[in-house]
């Protein structure tokens, strides 16, 4: 296993749960990134006090307003990134922000499965447009002519409730829209690592476990995995990651899951 050594990240949705996680675990490394982006809907709002509380001991974590489903922000979460980063590009883009609505085939509606998919899978497309340029710039700095995370990589926290032949949990849960969009998700993934590949930048589908989160606890079974074990996980798989897993679903333990 490589050792992940990054001068930036940026992680969505990381004022709770797997976000906030890989936002502590990047924090707390022996050589933590120069950067730490933690993209959120409302940085000075309740609901990211945690994101505060760090912010104020971390000089290198920088907050960002980010609605990951509105192009605007988007793009200018992009440009504020940019102006902190001046002439560094980004090493890792870590699509983690997602929704779940817990509809069954019978009762799901348009309006959710519309906001699901746009947050789940558009989100990520929109991102992964608005950084190329920044990652790209650090993947052209970096020394190694091989593909890994430390040069420049995009992280799509997928699920294998949205593997086609797996269809994790279906007794338990339909979520039918979330399915949906992670399937969709997955095939971007594939998508981004055929089309980044010429520019240095490596793509990967991530099932981060069924984890003890707000979104994963939902239901009536706790959750066998918690965020602490699947984000340590994650980072071990993202640290070892080459020119061979482009393009491909892992679990946080570095096992392949099926499309």
């Amino acid at each position: 296993m490589g050792e992940l050594r990054i001068h930036s990240v940026l992680v969505t949705g990381a004022n709770r749960g797997i976000g906030l996680g890989f936002v502590r675990h990047f924090l707390g490394m022996p050589n933590p990134p120069k950067w730490v982006f933690a993209g959120c809907r409302d940085p000075k709002g309740q609901r990211a006090q945690e994101l505060q509380n760090l912010a104020s001991k971390h000089p290198n974590l920088v907050i960002i307003l980010l609605e990951v489903s509105d192009p605007a922000s988007i793009k200018a979460a992009a440009a504020r990134v940019g102006e902190h980063l001046g002439g560094s590009g980004l090493n890792l883009l870590i699509n983690n922000a997602g929704i779940v609505k817990p509809n069954s085939l019978d009762n799901e509606t348009l309006e959710d499965m519309t906001q699901v998919y746009t947050t789940n899978t558009v989100g990520p497309l929109l991102l992964g447009q608005a950084f190329l340029p920044l990652l790209k710039k650090a993947a052209q700095g970096s020394l190694s002519s091989a593909l890994s995370c430390s040069k420049a990589a995009i992280i799509n926290m997928s699920s294998s409730g949205g593997s086609i032949e797996e269809v994790y949990l279906w007794d338990q849960i339909h979520v039918v829209s979330y399915r949906c969009s992670k399937a969709a998700l997955n095939m971007l993934t594939k998508c981004q690592s055929l089309g980044y590949r010429q520019h240095g930048i490596l793509c990967v589908a991530l099932h981060p476990g069924w984890v003890q989160t707000d979104l994963g606890g939902a239901g009536s079974q706790k959750p066998p995995v918690t965020v602490e074990e699947s984000v340590g996980g994650m980072l071990k798989v993202v640290s070892s990651l080459s020119e061979k897993e482009t393009g491909t679903f892992l679990d946080w333990e570095g096992k392949v899951v099926p499309w």
